[in-house]
């Protein structure tokens, strides 16, 4: 009987120096941990990465695309241009509606509509 009075003894005090350890051991890891709380500072990619990310907010697909392509090179949100779907839409109804008064045929068709829809107005004006 005194032998398990002995080990109880022995494991409440192991229990006891284990949390004593832990409460001292405590404080140095919750300051090792907000040492590196200490930001690297960003690169200008990654920057002009967040920056532009936050403004793309919103945007989706093509439209996300296109604007994070120019606003990742450097241009402007105000210089940039339509994105590149409604561009092609527009493109598509006015030569479309162009064609349709000139009325070319085949191949000339063919080769009026690639020129309008390139966005090359004198050659589409041409024909």
């Amino acid at each position: 009987m005194s032998l398990s009075i002995r080990t109880l003894a022995v494991s409440a005090a192991i229990a006891l120096a284990g949390t004593a350890f832990a409460a001292t051991a405590a404080p140095a890891a919750q300051a090792a941990a907000t040492a590196p709380a200490a930001k690297k500072e960003m690169t200008a990619q990654q920057q002009r990465m967040t920056d532009c990310n936050k403004e793309a907010t919103g945007k989706k697909g093509a439209e996300r695309k296109a604007f994070m392509s120019s606003c990742l090179k450097g241009e402007s949100a105000a210089a940039a241009a339509p994105s590149a779907k409604e561009t092609q839409q527009e493109r598509m109804k006015s030569c479309n509606a162009e064609a349709k008064t000139k009325a070319p045929k085949g191949a000339a068709h063919k080769a009026f509509m690639s020129n309008c829809l390139k966005g090359d107005g004198a050659a589409a004006a041409a024909h």
